[in-house]
C-alpha cells in the first residue's frame, strides 16, 4: 500500500480505495525510556494531542523549518510507530481494536519545542503542526503482515549517527489500547492516523541539546517498514 499526495493533503492508496488522512492523534510520554529522560512520572492514562493533517508529507520531502521556528532554534526529531485506521472504531474493546487497523509505517513527530512548552498556553498542537512535520512512509505495511506491533525495533538516525533505538515493546500503552481509549465516545474514521509515541533519545533529552540543523538528514526505521528519510531545511 502507498502513501501518496493529493492536492489537499497526503493519503493513502489501498485495495480499499484512496483514503485521506483526516485526523493525527498522538501520544506524549509512552515509551518508559522516554519519560526517564524528561525525569517524570509514568502517566496513568495515555497523553493525548493533536496534529494537524496539513503537517502530513512523505518519504523523501523536505522537513521545511519555518521562519517562525528560527529564535529560538529548537526543531526536534521523534521517531514513532504510526497506525493508520481503516475501519470505524467506537467503543471498541481492547481484544477487537487491532481488527480496526489498515496498516502501520514510519513516522516523525517533528516538533518546535519553544512552540510546545511555551508558546502556546501550554498546548502541544501549535509546536507540533507546522507544514511538514509529519513525514510518514516510506510505505504502509498491511495489518496482517504485523501479528505483534508491539514486537518493532524502532530506531532514529540523524546524518548516520543513531539517537533512538529501541522496541516498541517498551510502550507504556499498547496499540490496542491506545485504539480502545481514543475511540471511547469518538469514532476513529478510516484515515485517522495514531502517533504511538517516542522512545527515548531525543534531541533536547541529550546534554547538550541536539536539534536539528538546516542540511541534516533524518532517518527513522521500524521493523520491515522501510527507512523513512527527510532532510532538513530551514526556510530562508
Amino acid at each position: 500500500m502507498e502513501i501518496i499526495r493529493q492536492e489537499f493533503g497526503v493519503a493513502v492508496k489501498s485495495p480499499r480505495g484512496i483514503i485521506p488522512i483526516r485526523s493525527i492523534i498522538g501520544i506524549g510520554r509512552n515509551y518508559r525510556e522516554h519519560a526517564a529522560e524528561q525525569g517524570a512520572p509514568l502517566p496513568d492514562r495515555p497523553m493525548v494531542f493533536y496534529k494537524s493533517p496539513a503537517a502530513a508529507c512523505l518519504h523523501a520531502d523536505d522537513i521545511i523549518v519555518p521562519k517562525v521556528c528560527h529564535e529560538p532554534d529548537q526543531t526536534d526529531y521523534e521517531a514513532e510507530l504510526a497506525v493508520v485506521i481503516g475501519a470505524p472504531a467506537r467503543d471498541v474493546p481492547r481484544d477487537d481494536a487491532l481488527r480496526h487497523v489498515l496498516g502501520y509505517t514510519c513516522a516523525n513527530d517533528v516538533s518546535a519545542r519553544w512552540w510546545q512548552k511555551s508558546g502556546s498556553g501550554g498546548q502541544f498542537c501549535r509546536g507540533k503542526s507546522f507544514d511538514t512535520f509529519c513525514p510518514l512512509g516510506p510505505r504502509l505495511t498491511p495489518a496482517a503482515e504485523v501479528p505483534d506491533p508491539q514486537a518493532l525495533p524502532i530506531r532514529c538516525r540523524v546524518n548516520g549517527e543513531t539517537r533512538q533505538d529501541a522496541s516498541t515493546a517498551d510502550m507504556i500503552f499498547s496499540v490496542a489500547e491506545l485504539i480502545a481509549e481514543l475511540s471511547r465516545g469518538a469514532t476513529l474514521w478510516p484515515g485517522t492516523v495514531i502517533l504511538t509515541g517516542t522512545p527515548g533519545g531525543v534531541g533536547m533529552a541529550r546534554t547538550p541539546a541536539a536539534y536539528l540543523r538546516h542540511g541534516d538528514v533524518v532517518e527513522v526505521e521500524i521493523g520491515q517498514f522501510g527507512v523513512l528519510r527527510n532532510r532538513v531545511r530551514f526556510e530562508p
